[in-house]
């Protein structure tokens, strides 16, 4: 190597590789294209090695560049994290809490609880990663995370909630065009909206066979953000959370008495970090949060069941 390697340039690095492009790069840093293509070019130079591939279709990373991205990544976290705590005192609930949760947690259940927590600790700010991939807590990537399956590494401190049921919903406009399924096998007769490539979910559905076969499905998707707005839009019946869905009027449950699955929560963070003030709050606030969004489970279902008798 003919010079040490700064970690701005590791930085620039770290940006080409993730956008896929010099531009891409250059917008997310504020920094000019010929900068950060300079700023590569002097990387490889330094390192005796090729880090991308040139093509129109934008940078290819070679093995070497992915080997080292790891390393990367892991000290990018680090760094974000010297910056989290060095705006907080740490005895106050205050500064920068790094939280990650799923895109559908994050449009459909989480922006209440930061709304309460707003209000009782205004010096706390949230940065938001709403990603279905599991962030990465033993290297600090964020602080506090809202996980479907419970932490193995024994650093690592999680609170249980009460499970999430999942069942079928519809719109009631969609319900009011294609009458009501009365039992699983008039699903059979239905526009169903399911999953794509999820493993899991798949297997879900193949248990619904025969009524539920690969053709049912009108839309299929494993994002289950789509799969609400399609429900909302009159698409079809797909599977969303109970409390969630219940409270939107315009959607109504179908086949109450079926629970799809019951979705495990778990509020994780780092055993080093539970008891700054910030992360503690930002936790208590989730578990708490994420409590009373799951008791909706059965007492509004309960409510709903009850309605649909009475119709």
């Amino acid at each position: 190597m003919s010079r040490a390697v700064s970690w701005d340039d590791q930085r620039i690095f770290l940006a080409a590789l993730e956008t896929g492009s010099f531009a891409g790069a250059a917008r997310a840093l504020g920094l000019s294209h010929p900068t950060v293509r300079a700023r590569i070019a002097a990387l490889e130079e330094a390192l005796g090695t090729t880090l991308f591939t040139r093509s129109v279709n934008g940078l290819h990373p070679t093995d070497h560049a992915l080997d080292m991205a790891a390393t990367v990544r892991t000290m990018a976290a680090a760094s974000d994290l010297f910056v989290r705590q060095a705006a907080a005192p740490s005895d106050a609930p205050s500064g920068i809490v790094r939280l990650s949760v799923s895109d559908f947690m994050a449009v459909e259940v989480v922006p209440p609880i930061l709304a309460r927590l707003r209000r009782s600790h205004p010096g706390i700010r949230i940065e938001l990663v709403a990603s279905d991939r599991v962030a990465d807590l033993l290297s600090r990537e964020v602080d506090v995370a809202i996980r479907n399956t419970p932490p193995v590494q024994t650093v690592l401190v999680a609170q249980k909630l009460p499970p999430v049921t999942l069942g079928f919903f519809a719109s009631t406009q969609y319900l009011a065009a294609r009458g009501v399924p009365e039992c699983v096998d008039d699903l059979a007769g239905h526009d169903l909206i399911g999953p794509d490539r999820n493993l899991r979910e798949l297997a879900l559905a193949e248990a619904l066979r025969p009524a539920v076969t690969h053709t049912s499905f009108v839309l299929r998707t494993d994002s289950h953000t789509a799969v609400a707005a399609a429900v909302r839009a009159s698409v079809g019946i797909g599977v969303m959370q109970v409390p969630s869905a219940l409270r939107d009027p315009s959607l109504r449950r179908v086949l109450p008495g079926i629970v799809i699955a019951q979705l495990g929560t778990w509020v994780v963070t780092h055993e080093d970090m539970r008891d700054l003030p910030r992360i503690r709050a930002v936790f208590d606030a989730l578990v708490a949060g994420l409590s009373t969004y799951s008791d909706r489970n059965e007492q509004r279902s309960s409510g709903n069941r009850s309605e649909d008798a009475a119709g």
